[in-house]
């Protein structure tokens, strides 16, 4: 067990590699092809492929063929490993060493009587997805959370199909604006209890730690700002992408939130994003 550990702790003590790592578990549960790592990270294809192979030799990773791609997982089971074997070994078992630092992990999020759950959506512009998330939470269950939204991009603006999406729908868009992240990671900022990514390339940048642990997920969609077409074309996918983010938040809404600790809401978190997903694929 100790030379598993150690063989994986010198696996992820390279930098790049590491960041691969770190990639694939932002993104998780997604399989990303070797290309988008390679996007992500600007590296180049046979050095990408070099450290891809070391992380799926230590288990760190997981590997699977889908027709002529290869596809890559953070492997959770190992990752844990790496965790405990790491703190066993360290604090000998003892409790009072350890726990301390991960007591606030186990920890169930309730909502209290005076305090709604803080949900923040964030995507690369904030104009259509995370706007579109933002408003669909604040107005269909807002007596339960208060819904936020940011791009990591550093300048935006609304996009106009989906201002006009959400008027169709009845929602109120007076005090809708785009917003840069850092406004979420001030000293003054409102602490998180969820942090969602709605697009790929925001789940893959790097992103400060936020405070106080929220439970993060990643529910992926394609970007409906990117739809080629007529106006009609591109409405249609204003459309579907406001009905696949509907579906994910109807899901997470009644989650059991005084009855579940961080790591079954993560789970759960992540299935939703997963199943949602699924569906609008086989429709």
């Amino acid at each position: 067990m100790e030379s598993i550990l150690t063989d994986r702790l010198t696996i992820l003590s390279h930098p790049h590699r590491l960041s691969v790592f770190r990639l694939l578990m932002r993104r998780y549960p997604d399989e990303l092809p070797a290309g988008e790592i390679v996007e992500a990270l600007r590296l180049k294809a046979s050095t990408a492929s070099v450290y891809l192979s070391a992380l799926t030799q230590a288990d760190l990773i997981l590997q699977r063929r889908d027709g002529t791609r290869l596809l890559y997982a953070i492997n959770l089971d190992a990752a844990g490993e790496v965790v405990a074997d790491l703190f066993v070994d360290c604090c000998r078992g003892r409790a009072d060493l350890c726990l301390p630092e991960f007591s606030g992990y186990l920890r169930k999020i309730s909502p209290m009587a005076d305090k709604k759950l803080n949900v923040l959506f964030v995507c690369n512009r904030n104009s259509a997805r995370s706007i579109i998330a933002e408003t669909i939470l604040r107005d269909r269950v807002g007596d339960k959370f208060t819904a936020y939204s940011a791009g990591t991009a550093h300048r935006s603006e609304l996009n106009p199909f989906a201002v006009e999406i959400l008027t169709s729908k009845g929602h109120d868009v007076s005090l809708l604006r785009s917003k840069n992240i850092a406004e979420f990671q001030g000293a003054d900022a409102p602490c998180m209890d969820f942090v969602f990514t709605v697009c790929n390339r925001a789940a893959n940048e790097e992103c400060p730690t936020w405070p106080g642990q929220p439970v993060s997920g990643h529910w992926g969609m394609p970007d409906p700002v990117k739809a080629e077409g007529s106006d009609a074309e591109k409405r249609l996918s204003f459309h579907q992408t406001y009905w696949a983010l509907h579906n994910r938040i109807m899901a997470f809404a009644p989650l059991s939130f005084e009855n579940l600790d961080r790591g079954s809401l993560q789970k759960r978190v992540d299935e939703i994003g997963k199943e949602t997903a699924k569906q609008e694929y086989q429709l």
